[in-house]
């Protein structure tokens, strides 16, 4: 079996789950399973902002994360030029770039290893969650390649250039706590703790303006490039000014009860 990526329906609070399942792998990433998550993420991105989940757990089946790639498909593509270009540009880079483009809140819930493959997805995560046995790397030399450019860019936009480096040049792997003093995950749980606290994050993400969130991942995205931005670009931004969502939000602070945002889900005070 290839391995497969799926979609669960989102729970009442508006939160779905993106799980990745490759039994007896760990999770380790087929091709199949890179195409699938590109299928899965720009179908999202293609939904009208009220339409399907408020905020996405990205998660492994079984307890376990993702511990990179299927490396017993390697030999298929990884021996020529073209056909391992192929796979980087036109199938891995799609894939993690549609998660990037995603405007709902990603939350990865991350157990056990997060390591290549998986260090990718979680880099293209908003909030990165880890049990305290969590470890991370990209321990590639050891196998005799390098990391594709545009992994690297998006890998070294979260945890930096000199943490990148030394993951790479002496395939170090990180425990937890160092992940998180290096700002590779937001926060570190009891290992037994991860999916509860994945649920909670994504929850309380979930009862906040999806307008607000949106343009928030929007701008942390646009204007987060090493260019800057131009007014041209960042006037857009404030055309929420008249929106329902903004008028609710200051008036139930003033009117001191809880904000009710468009096709808000029910019972959101249980988080």
């Amino acid at each position: 079996m290839a391995g497969h990526v799926q979609l669960l329906d989102a729970d009442a609070h508006g939160v779905a789950r993106l799980v990745f399942s490759h039994p007896g792998k760990l999770n380790a990433l087929s091709v199949q399973m890179w195409r699938d998550l590109r299928t899965i993420a720009e179908a999202l991105n293609a939904l009208p902002p009220g339409d399907g989940p408020r905020v996405i757990v990205v998660q492994g089946e079984g307890g376990s994360f993702v511990a990179g790639g299927d490396i017993e498909e390697f030999p298929d593509f990884r021996f020529d030029a073209d056909t391992l270009a192929h796979f980087h540009e036109e199938i891995v880079a799609p894939a993690l770039q549609a998660l990037l483009d995603c405007e709902r809140p990603l939350v990865a819930q991350i157990e056990g290893a997060c390591v290549g493959g998986g260090l990718e997805i979680a880099a293209c995560c908003d909030i990165r969650l880890c049990g305290e046995s969590s470890r991370f790397g990209v321990p590639i030399a050891k196998l005799g390649f390098p990391m594709a450019p545009r992994e690297i860019e998006i890998v070294a936009r979260v945890i930096g250039e000199t943490t990148l480096r030394e993951l790479l040049l002496e395939a170090r792997v990180l425990g937890a706590e160092e992940a998180r003093a290096r700002g590779l995950v937001t926060r570190v749980v009891a290992d037994d703790q991860v999916a509860a606290e994945a649920a909670r994050s994504a929850r309380q993400m979930a009862a906040l303006s999806p307008q607000a969130l949106r343009l928030n991942k929007r701008a942390l995205r646009q204007f987060g490039r090493a260019e800057g931005s131009s007014r041209d670009q960042r006037e857009p931004h404030y055309a929420y000014a008249p929106s329902a969502e903004h008028r609710e939000g200051l008036a139930a602070f003033n009117e001191k009860r809880p904000a009710r945002f468009t096709s808000s889900p029910p019972d959101q005070d249980d988080r």
